[in-house]
């Protein structure tokens, strides 16, 4: 098995790229299959078009000419055949025909505004055409829509028409609302989104993950009790499921780290609370979902006394998991404090040990990476089908390669400034 060296990832990304590149369709970028076809049976949806304009957009920033050609193709389908003109906003899902766009899903949901967020960010730094335009709009519809200042959080969901909100509140929309606002900092300078990020990683990490084991409640009532029961009957929902989700816990102390490095990019301190909090939610997500039941691999889920619930192996919680680890000993192995040097040594291998599992076990005989093992670490389709993600791997194969601070898009701009960075 090969190392997990700067050759290897840069073969990777280039390959997780160009599978990607079979994802183009008129509104958007469609649902690849397995064998990177693109799903018509499947609607194009929201989440996966931003996910895929982020990635070219990275990919264009280490000189990929196709790539920059298909982030344009993402912010122009963003731009109009997602938008909603009439209520503002963007849909769902919708159909592939951009002449006559059929409104599939026209629910607006927090989850994939933020990569909306993020999409638009990456494609302005990365200097795509109108991505500057739908950045402007996104960031409004932050202000005007989703941020409810009483919580400093996100809502959930409304209607199309927004006259109508869910009940319910997510941690994971929030978390990838950090994400996106952490790049839309990067992508304006305006600290407002920064200052956002910090109280929402603020509240979920010291109120709520410090408060539950280091174990993040996922699902909350309006008013932001949590809902411990919460699609009980679905532990294997791909977005909500029952219980707690050690890949969250393992992004989340990522996002921390990389708001920690920001506040330190622009001369200020970053609060102890951020490394505290990193170790102990990486230490928690390794412990309840790290080889259990003497299987390696990542569980999906766990209950609250760690056990697990959905034994599935997602090929995103192993890409979290590598980029936690990455971004944690980025911070600790240079200057370990005397009491964190046990810590440091427990954690060093893990890298390696993440990515023999991931070459044994995710990444295909052609390379590409299956989204979904059974407990067995076969292949299965229960909650995944296809392979419509590239945003996963592909974040985790340049997190080693660039700094914490700016984030992915600007890093790797000012790296390919200074010719550190080969596509």
């Amino acid at each position: 098995m090969t190392s997990f060296n700067a050759k290897t990832r840069a073969e990777r990304f280039d390959a997780i790229v160009d599978f990607a590149k079979g994802s183009p369709v008129d509104t958007g970028f469609g649902y690849l299959d397995g064998d990177g076809n693109v799903d018509t049976s499947r609607p194009v949806e929201l989440w996966i078009t931003c996910r895929m304009t982020h990635v070219f957009s990275l990919a264009s920033l280490k000189g990929d000419g196709e790539a920059a050609k298909l982030a344009a193709h993402g912010v122009q389908a963003l731009s109009t055949s997602f938008h909603d003109e009439e209520f503002g906003g963007w849909f769902s899902a919708i159909g592939h025909d951009a002449e006559n766009v059929e409104i599939v899903d026209g629910t607006k949901a927090a989850y994939a505004h933020a990569f909306v967020v993020l999409a638009a960010s990456s494609a302005t730094v990365a200097g795509i055409e109108g991505a500057k335009e739908l950045l402007d709009q996104a960031l409004a519809a932050q202000d005007e829509i989703w941020w409810e200042e009483g919580h400093a959080k996100v809502r959930e969901s409304f209607n199309r028409e927004f006259t109508e909100t869910e009940d319910y509140r997510g941690v994971n929309a929030n978390m990838h609302t950090v994400e996106a606002y952490l790049a839309a900092f990067d992508a304006t300078s305006d600290r407002k989104w920064l200052d956002r990020a910090l109280a929402i990683l603020d509240w979920v990490l010291n109120e709520q993950a410090a408060g539950n084991n280091w174990r993040i409640p996922e699902h909350y009532s309006a008013d932001w009790e949590p809902i411990a029961d919460y699609n009980i009957d679905k532990p294997q929902d791909p977005f909500r499921p029952y219980g707690y989700t050690p890949g969250h816990g393992l992004e989340w102390a990522r996002l921390a780290l990389h708001a920690g490095a920001e506040l330190e990019r622009v001369g200020e301190e970053a609060p102890e609370w951020i490394r505290e909090d990193a170790k102990q939610l990486v230490k928690r997500a390794v412990e309840d979902g790290w080889n259990v039941g003497g299987r390696p691999g990542f569980v999906y889920t766990v209950d609250e006394e760690g056990v697990p619930v959905a034994r599935e192996r997602m090929h995103w919680v192993l890409c979290e998991a590598i980029g936690a680890v990455v971004t944690l000993l980025k911070v600790l192995k240079d200057d370990p404090r005397e009491d964190e040097k046990d810590f440091v040594k427990w954690l060093k291998p893990l890298t390696q040990e993440f990515w023999d599992f991931a070459q044994r076990y995710f990444i295909d005989v052609i390379g590409n990476w299956i989204h979904e093992l059974d407990p067995f670490n076969l292949p299965s389709t229960n909650t995944w089908p296809g392979k419509p993600d590239a945003y996963h791997v592909a974040q985790m194969l340049l997190l080693p390669d660039l700094p914490l601070a700016p984030t992915f898009a600007l890093a790797l701009k000012q790296a390919e400034k200074r010719g550190a960075v080969k596509g």
